[in-house]
């Protein structure tokens, strides 16, 4: 009888971990499915001003790289010439557009994808 009474209890608490689980479960479903369904909130125009200095900021300091680029590698044209080295010419000239590239990144992605840079 002890053994009887065991197995009614076992079998109890299992039908109720399983409801349990259950409800869990839809409960986490439910919170997945509103968590991605949910509508974007528009910037307000705060955060947008802030996001359009960063990106001012972050574009000055490309450009200032670019330029810093494009000197060394008329650095590097102008000693190639003293030295009639061809290989230093040719690096000279990478350089030099890679840095023209550089400095003209912001109007160069602006034009690939108007209104996302501006």
């Amino acid at each position: 009888m002890n053994n009887i009474h065991s197995k009614n209890v076992t079998a109890l608490s299992k039908s109720k971990r399983k409801a349990i689980l259950k409800s869990y479960l839809a409960t986490a479903v439910t919170c997945a499915v509103v968590g991605v369904v949910m509508l974007p909130v528009l910037a307000d125009s705060d955060a947008e001003t802030a996001i359009n200095n960063m990106s001012d900021i972050i574009f000055g300091i490309i450009r200032a790289i670019g330029i810093i680029l494009s000197g060394w590698g008329l650095v590097q044209v102008g000693m190639s010439f003293q030295s009639h080295d061809p290989s230093q010419r040719s690096q000279g000239f990478l350089c030099l557009a890679g840095g023209l590239i550089i400095v003209f990144a912001k109007s160069i992605l602006t034009a690939i994808a108007p209104g996302v840079f501006s």
